[in-house]
């Protein structure tokens, strides 16, 4: 009896040993599971922010891109009205002297 007694006493205490063991690994992995949680929340947050950044910056971009072009059609529109004008002026004038040689002698 004495002997099975110690070979019991020597289970439970490795049996004992062992659970603490795994507890311990248990909580090894949860403190991993934990940090890679709070990794990937971190990594996803800055890519959020690098997608915002991403975004103003091309909307600035198109905006400026717009304020251009309409400053180069507002330019082309002001150069196309003095061309028509100087053509104006000048078939006017031609007109008055048309008008002119046939009224005066």
């Amino acid at each position: 009896m004495d002997v099975s007694s110690r070979v019991l006493s020597e289970l439970a205490s490795r049996e004992q040993a062992l659970d603490q063991q795994i507890e311990a690994a248990r909580q090894d992995a949860q403190r991993e599971i934990e940090a890679a949680e709070a990794e990937a929340a971190r990594i996803l947050s800055q890519a959020q922010e690098q997608v915002k950044a991403m975004t103003a910056a091309r909307e600035q971009e198109m905006a400026a891109e717009a304020q251009r072009i309409r400053e180069e059609a507002q330019a082309q529109a002001k150069e196309e009205v003095l061309t028509a004008h100087s053509r104006s002026e000048a078939k006017l004038g031609q007109a008055v002297e048309t008008i002119l040689r046939a009224v005066l002698p």
